[in-house]
């Protein structure tokens, strides 16, 4: 807010705009619109006036982004108002927040709760540092993650590339989990349709990751 100020009329005619300009050259890629939303008590509101883009024609996934530093104290009663709406908020690269590296124990009780988690894919690569690829590949091996995204920036600081991700994923949950994450949920999302949340470990809150316990997701 202030420094990016898209409106969901003007996602749309961008996307609109683009998927013209494709057809035209001959290019056979489908553009959705989408947007990622900075975390603001402000998102309830937009959420109810419609004033949003969601990640689905159903109004169901949001996308959301954390603070660089900070998970809000708030964040889980917002989300827990934004599932009464019917909206499923996705993390976006927690795995790249301070609070939530430190504490995965703030995650957790995100996801327990209904909240999907979207980790980057250069995050799994090292793009981002040796400590933001160990968080990742935690996160990861805990279960907690739902979606691998390029959250591509450019075509060469940051470009649309899954390839070298989804092998690391493969190597650390297996094939079927990788593909799981860069294909099947995502393709469940845009048809509106059920994420497994799976079974995944949770960390004691004092020892951090070195002693799990394993619950079955609602």
């Amino acid at each position: 807010p202030g420094v990016y100020e898209c409106g969901a009329g003007d996602i749309l005619k961008a996307a609109l705009e683009l998927q013209a300009a494709l057809d035209e050259n001959g290019v056979a890629v489908r553009v959705l619109p989408g947007a990622e939303y900075r975390f603001t008590r402000e998102l309830l509101e937009m959420c109810a006036n419609g004033d949003v883009i969601y990640l689905n024609r159903d109004k169901r996934y949001l996308l959301v982004e954390f603070p660089a530093s900070q998970a809000p104290p708030h964040a889980e009663w917002v989300f827990y108002e934004l599932g009464l709406l019917g909206v499923t908020p996705v993390i976006a690269h927690p795995e790249r927040n301070g609070d939530l590296a430190g504490r995965p124990d703030l995650l957790h009780r995100l996801v327990t709760r209904g909240a999907l988690v979207q980790i980057t894919a250069g995050s799994l690569t090292g793009l981002f540092g040796g400590r933001v690829r160990k968080t990742a590949r935690q996160f990861l091996s805990m279960g907690w993650v739902h979606f691998i995204a390029s959250d591509a920036h450019s075509s060469r600081g940051r470009a649309p590339v899954l390839s070298a991700a989804f092998r690391e994923a493969a190597s650390l949950a297996g094939e079927e989990a990788a593909r799981r994450l860069v294909h099947d949920n995502p393709l469940q999302v845009v048809r509106g349709g059920e994420i497994p949340a799976g079974t995944f470990a949770a960390p004691e809150a004092r020892r951090g990751l070195r002693k799990i316990f394993f619950f079955k997701a609602r």
